[in-house]
């Protein structure tokens, strides 16, 4: 839970805009297609969808996949994965919750919010398509990238 915690301090913006999610959509792309993964990246910016792709061998599952784990994160606050993982750690799983209803939401990683610093979270960045883990670490491999490459330049 601490890593998980720790990724969310640390990959935050100073500003995020349409520019911002064509890049950051742009890299994991590439990333997926560089491991040929069959992946769905998806990013938006409060209820506006910014940027979406479905490379070779998605279906329209991983879109149903991605509106689930957006909810989780619109909902809690935090990256569909640490969600998840914060009740596995309780012993126990999200989908056993008689609240929340598992067809609408998943607490399955590869969601994680778009938290701009001194605000919150204000969009969501997500990849359907691989294991969970797998899913959350694309995401923050290429958030980790992403702000280096713009600290940088």
């Amino acid at each position: 839970m601490s890593e998980l915690q720790e990724q969310e301090e640390r990959l935050q913006f100073d500003r995020f805009d349409h520019d911002d999610a064509w890049e950051l959509g742009s890299r994991l792309v590439g990333m997926a297609r560089e491991r040929n993964l069959s992946v769905t990246v998806d990013i938006r910016l409060g209820d506006q969808q910014l940027f979406h792709c479905a490379l070779p061998g998605t279906t329209a599952d991983n879109d149903d996949w991605i509106e689930r784990k957006i909810r989780v994160v619109r909902r809690f606050g935090h990256s569909s994965y640490l969600v998840g993982q914060s009740y596995r750690d309780r012993g126990t799983t999200f989908e056993q919750q008689p609240h929340l209803d598992p067809a609408r939401y998943a607490a399955h990683g590869g969601c994680f919010p778009i938290i701009l610093r001194g605000t919150g979270p204000v969009g969501t960045v997500t990849v359907s398509g691989l294991p969970q883990l797998d899913d959350h670490r694309l995401v923050v491999e290429a958030l980790g990238l992403f702000l280096a490459a713009k600290r940088a330049g």
